[in-house]
Order: C-alpha cells, then sequence, then structure tokens
C-alpha cells in the first residue's frame, strides 16, 4: 500500500452542525479509535470482518507523527510508536483532550505526556504540540483525529476497493455534546458522514446479535437477557444496563467517566518516580526523551502484572539517572485504589439507576483493554457475587464490531439468516436542562431518557413586568449549574408585563434519532390560546471553544435580571 497524501479539511471550513440521516446510502465501516488503539471493521455480506494494516495487525496504535510535511499515523507508519514516543514528534491521547478547555483536570492530567500540552486557565483550548526539527509545530485534537480517520478510511478503501462515506465511530459515554461536535468536526475534515454510538452501546448490539443467533441455532424461542456491560480502555470507564430479546438492545441506564489505563499508568509512573514533575517541568529534548523511557518502561511492567505477580523494573533515564525496581502487583492495586474505587462506583450507580438486581443479571461483559487486569475482573466478579465473566466476545473488538452491525443496519442491508435483525434503542448518558431558581441545575431531559425524546417544563419569573428571559442550556449531573457543560443560550423579549410568577415560560427540548438536539422556548400568559412572544426553536450547543468563560460572561453581563424560576402549578 502507497504512503497515503492526505486531504484534510481545514477546521475553519467545516462546522460539524451538519447530522446524519436515519439511513446511510452505502454500507458504513465501523471505526473504533480509542485513547492509546484503534480499529476498523465491516460486515463482509455474512460476519463483521476486522481490516489489517500492511503489518497484517488488526488492532493499530492511536497516534500521528509529525516529522516531515506529511505526517503519519499508527495505520501506515512503519516506525515504532515507542520511537516516535521519544522524540517528542508523536502526538497521542488525543481523545482524551479533544472537545475540553485548559481548566479541565483531564488537560492539565495530560501536561506529563511527552510532548507540548500548554494551558492558561482561562477555559479556552489548550496549546498542543509535536516537537519536529526542535521546533514546536503547533495542532489540535481535531486535526490529529481527522489525520487519523483519513489514514484509517485509506486503507479501507484500499482493501475493499470502492469508497468509503459513511461511518459509525465509536465514543465514550461521558463525551459532552461539544465534544461529540468536535468528533463530527474531525469527521467531517476527513470527507466522513458519521453516526456516534457509545461504546457500551455498541458491545451490547454484538451481545444482542449473538444472543439471537443461539436462540436460532437452539430453535428455541429465547426470553429477555440483561447484561452488565463493563468497558475500560485507556482513556475512559464506561458501563451499561442493557435488556436484550429478539435482537432488540435496549439501554436501560449509562455511567461513566474519564478514568481509564492512562490513570492507571500516571499514578504508577509517579509511585516509580516520586520526583517525576520537577525532572520533566522542562520540555527539551532530552527531558522528553526520559520521559518516554519512564512512560515505556512502565507500560510494559503493568501489562506484565496482568499474568505474573510481580516485575522487575530496568531503565536508564539518561544524566546518570537510573530506575531499578521490583513492581508487585499489590503496589500496583495499592497506588490506583482510587481509581479502582471510582469503577466500583460507576457499576453500582449504573445498576441502581437500571433499578436491576445483581440476581437478575444474565451476564457481566468486561472488554476494553484494562479488561485483562485482575483487580477489574476481581472487582466486577465481587460485585455481581461471582458471576462468571461472558466470554463470548473479543474484549479488544467488541466496540468496533458492534458500530460494524451498526454501520450494516443503518445501510439498509438485509441478511437472509437474520443476523442483522437488530434494533439498538439508546438512551441519553447525560441529564440536559437550563439553569434557574438561582443557580441550580433543572434537568427537562433526565439522564438515560430513551432516545428519540420530547420533553417540556415551565417556569415563570422572578421580577415583576420582567419583559426578557435568558435560558441557559446546560448537559451534565451536577446540581449547581456552573458545574455541568454548557450548550447554549435562548434570549426570549417581549414578555408582557405582569407581576411575577404570571407569565409561563414553556421550555421545550427535543432530541431526534440522529440524537440532533433542538431547544423551544416561549412565554405565555394563562388564559391566551396564543404565545405572548414567538417561539425560538435553537440547535444545540451553539457555543464554540471557551465555553468556560462563556457562562462567566453571561452570568457577568446579566446576572439575576433575566432569571427564571420554576413554575409550581398549584393542584
Amino acid at each position: 500500500m502507497a504512503e497515503p497524501i492526505y486531504t484534510v479539511a481545514s477546521d475553519s471550513e467545516t462546522t460539524g452542525e451538519d447530522k446524519t440521516t436515519s439511513t446511510f446510502p452505502d454500507i458504513a465501516v465501523g471505526i473504533d479509535i480509542g485513547t492509546s488503539q484503534c480499529s476498523i471493521a465491516v460486515w463482509n455480506g455474512s460476519q463483521v470482518e476486522l481490516l489489517k494494516n500492511t503489518r497484517n495487525q488488526k488492532i493499530m496504535r492511536s497516534y500521528v507523527t509529525f516529522k516531515d510535511d506529511t505526517p503519519s499515523g499508527g495505520v501506515s507508519n512503519e516506525l515504532s510508536h515507542e520511537f516516535d514516543m521519544l522524540s517528542g514528534a508523536a502526538i497521542f491521547n488525543m481523545k482524551r483532550l479533544i472537545g475540553r478547555v485548559d481548566t479541565d483536570p483531564v488537560v492539565h492530567a495530560s501536561k506529563s505526556l511527552p510532548f507540548l500540552v500548554q494551558t492558561l486557565d482561562i477555559g479556552v483550548r489548550p496549546f498542543v504540540a509535536a516537537l519536529v526539527n526542535n521546533v514546536w509545530r503547533s495542532t489540535t485534537p481535531e486535526e490529529v483525529l481527522a489525520i487519523f480517520i483519513v489514514e484509517l478510511k485509506m486503507m479501507a478503501e484500499y482493501q475493499l476497493k470502492r469508497s468509503i462515506k459513511n461511518v459509525v465511530l465509536t465514543i465514550p459515554v461521558s463525551f459532552s455534546r461539544f465534544q461529540l461536535t468536535r468528533v463530527e468536526r474531525a469527521c467531517a475534515m476527513a470527507g466522513l458522514q458519521v453516526r456516534l454510538m457509545p461504546e457500551p452501546t455498541a458491545v451490547a448490539l454484538l451481545y444482542a446479535q449473538q444472543q439471537q443467533q443461539a436462540v436460532h441455532e437452539s430453535m428455541g424461542s429465547g426470553s429477555e437477557k440483561i447484561a452488565l456491560i463493563f468497558n475500560m480502555g485507556a482513556g475512559y470507564c464506561d458501563v451499561a444496563v442493557s435488556a436484550i430479546g429478539g435482537g432488540v438492545s435496549q439501554i436501560r441506564a449509562l455511567a461513566g467517566s474519564p478514568i481509564g489505563g492512562e490513570d492507571l499508568l500516571q499514578n504508577t509512573m509517579k509511585y516509580l518516580l516520586p520526583n517525576s514533575e520537577s525532572i520533566f517541568s522542562h520540555r527539551g529534548i532530552d527531558e522528553i526523551r526520559r520521559m518516554g523511557l519512564l512512560r515505556v518502561a512502565t507500560q510494559d511492567a503493568i501489562h506484565k502484572l496482568s499474568f505474573q505477580s510481580s516485575v522487575q523494573i530496568d531503565v536508564n533515564l539518561g544524566n546518570g539517572s537510573k530506575l531499578c525496581k521490583v513492581l508487585s502487583r499489590e503496589e500496583f492495586e495499592m497506588v490506583n485504589s482510587k481509581v479502582f474505587e471510582k469503577c466500583e462506583n460507576l457499576v453500582k450507580q449504573c445498576l441502581h439507576d437500571a433499578r436491576v438486581r445483581i440476581e437478575d443479571l444474565s451476564d457481566v461483559v468486561v472488554v476494553g483493554g484494562c479488561s485483562y487486569i485482575p483487580k477489574i475482573r476481581n472487582l466486577l466478579m465481587e460485585i455481581c457475587k461471582n458471576k462468571a465473566l461472558y466470554e463470548g466476545m473479543d474484549p479488544l473488538e467488541a466496540a468496533v464490531s458492534g458500530a460494524a452491525l451498526e454501520g450494516a443496519i443503518a445501510s439498509g442491508i438485509g441478511d437472509p439468516f437474520g443476523s442483522l435483525d437488530l434494533l439498538s434503542i439508546q438512551a441519553t448518558p447525560l441529564a440536559i436542562g437550563i439553569r434557574a431558581d438561582g443557580n441550580s441545575f433543572i434537568p427537562i431531559i433526565p439522564k438515560n431518557t430513551t432516545m428519540p425524546a420530547r420533553k417540556e417544563l415551565v417556569f415563570t419569573t422572578v421580577r415583576d413586568n420582567q419583559s426578557e428571559a435568558l435560558i441557559v442550556v446546560y448537559e451534565g449531573e451536577e446540581t449547581r449549574a456552573e458545574e455541568n457543560h454548557l450548550l447554549g443560550y435562548v434570549k426570549i423579549i417581549g414578555i408582557p408585563p405582569a407581576p411575577k410568577g404570571v407569565p409561563e415560560i414553556t421550555i421545550c427540548m427535543d432530541i431526534d434519532s440522529s440524537n440532533m438536539l433542538r431547544v423551544l422556548a416561549g412565554a405565555t400568559l394563562p388564559g391566551s390560546q396564543h404565545p405572548a412572544t414567538p417561539y425560538m426553536e435553537v440547535k444545540m450547543p451553539t457555543v464554540d471553544d471557551g465555553h468556560g468563560w462563556c457562562a462567566e460572561a453571561l452570568h457577568g453581563k446579566y446576572g439575576p435580571t433575566m432569571e427564571l424560576v420554576s413554575l409550581r402549578k398549584k393542584s
């Protein structure tokens, strides 16, 4: 396969606002771009097939190097990831950075990566750069992701002998809508139409197909099964509870957090070299090389601890600094006890939200790169009362296989054996609402609402003769408004003069089958058959980079003058 020549649209040429339709005109491929690894799969007419690169690899590294005029990624680059990383030319972990501002703790944790991540801590996009010929070459997470998607696209087109225009791309549960738009923008830059699918939802669809095939083979009628899906990779941990029956996978609850193998790695690095922050405070070539050496050695040690009780670490960091230490599995688990505790809380929260008892679970499905860690497997078995873990799918291929199934289903492809007679019913991973009642977040569409969804609430004014209302839309789970993701705002003007508490401000939120969010808002007076002002309809999100300080600017500009409170109608 010839070296690819990249054609990536500029960020300014793509808005990311165009959404996918309910079906694709031709068969879509499934792509799973993880924080550290990626894969691409397609329905070949009878089953899901993972495509291989020129090195015969189905699972590839998620990174892009900027050493020449033409950047290259882990799909086609023949050089080792470790060599690239030691030079500072490789950009990776973009899934952790995309759509985040520089006040985000995840961004600050990324400063220990062996390339440049700078922050101003004012709520804008972080500065990311690779070291090319001793010059920092700036880039963006969207550009890196787009370059990598272009490589995957070209690899697929070469093997399938046709153009690729549509993809189903897996994303973490905890991604905000702002992050989703950034991923969509990267796909648009790569010339692709995309449908985004939460990773555990894709795994649940694959599980549904497997259960349906088992029913067909046994000539039985089947019964509903409830599966707990646990997916933990390098950057994120996602949990889902799905009800499976007749080829239908209905998500009952979702939970997710930006914790993963990267946190395990960084915690272990700090444990092995407590003064690492001062040693790597400068971003010169020598510091990046030493940082990369420590990272590679620690990664290798963690991998070995999955099948042995201890590992010897010997690494020469240069300048007379050497690290020689035996790391035991017990030490590794102790150092990362908080990460494992967060994983446990996510599982318990998801089961609680789904209103499912442990006894009702049919299977516990554990996937993702961290699924091989003994502590993770033991933790899930303890929570689920020693229930055996499901062994029917490859942990590293499950998400991309589910995405490929969704791509085939969305393309309208028929299958004589009924392998594609499947349906995935998704749920909202985060609540969506507005700021009201002071500084409270009032959900209008609750978390885990089945999609598509349409819900509304009624609010009212806080001042006599209040003629305007500012509706600030957020997404999240926190009780304080500013602790959630700001999606945008709607300003209603021309509210007729009336005592406070009399006008009725109706806020309606609608999520369609393509996950497009629309917010409708308007004011009426009691007894009136018509709205006092024309209704406003706005697609969300409307804010761009800097949404952190945008919320503060809105509050500073308008303060309490246009606030709303929930309207509690008399019974």
